[in-house]
């Protein structure tokens, strides 16, 4: 087992004991989130819903069917991806999740975070894009509109599937920004290589910089 897949089973099991919020005296399943532990691509929904809490398993329902017909049209399946929610247990009557539930769960997601180093984070709603993008709309900023990278990651804000099954018409511009997964990893790609290639610039007695996102385009 590799460091990265250790680091995932222990906080798969710490998730599955946790009692940090009240969500935990309702809950049947925690939903800690699966995928391979070398996982390019990132997926963080929301919270799990009713069959995601009966079965353990994040995106199980409606959802997820139509998560995995957008993962289709970039000819991927869902074991060849990481998928996760902010919050790992089921808000009662599948409400939103408080801010004070997502704050107790934060942890571990980062955690997760930090133990895949994906390539690509996908945020699927508002509540997770919100963790990635304080004050959006994700009506605004799906998208290419919303693409920036942070470090070696690139985030990108999609719709989340369940506003997709209400809002059919919201569909084509679900299916394009899925689309737009492999060529933001190329681009990644390409630019690491880049940065890795150019030669280091002397180091200079200036304060260093705060850290910056940086736009992929």
């Amino acid at each position: 087992m590799t460091d990265a897949a250790a680091t995932l089973a222990l906080i798969a099991e710490e998730v599955a004991h946790c009692t940090a919020c009240p969500l935990c005296r309702t809950r049947t399943n925690a939903v800690p989130g699966e995928g391979p532990a070398d996982a390019e691509i990132l997926l963080i929904g929301e919270g799990p819903g009713q069959r995601e809490d009966a079965l353990g398993r994040p995106f199980v329902g409606p959802s997820g069917d139509l998560l995995e017909q957008w993962l289709a049209e970039i000819g991927l399946v869902r074991e060849q991806v990481f998928i996760a929610n902010v919050v790992k247990c089921r808000p009662p009557g599948n409400r939103d999740p408080e801010p004070s539930e997502i704050a107790a769960c934060a942890q571990f997601l980062d955690r997760q975070i930090a133990a895949l180093a994906p390539k690509l984070i996908a945020t699927l709603g508002r509540h997770s894009m919100n963790k990635f993008f304080p004050g959006g709309k994700i009506t605004k900023i799906h998208g290419i509109r919303g693409v920036k990278r942070v470090g070696q990651t690139v985030f990108l804000p999609l719709f989340h599937p369940a506003y997709v099954l209400r809002n059919m018409n919201a569909m084509p511009d679900a299916i394009a920004d899925i689309r737009l997964v492999p060529r933001l990893i190329a681009r990644l790609n390409q630019r690491l290589h880049e940065e890795a290639s150019q030669p280091s610039e002397p180091e200079i007695d200036e304060p260093t910089a705060p850290p910056h996102q940086t736009s992929m385009f």
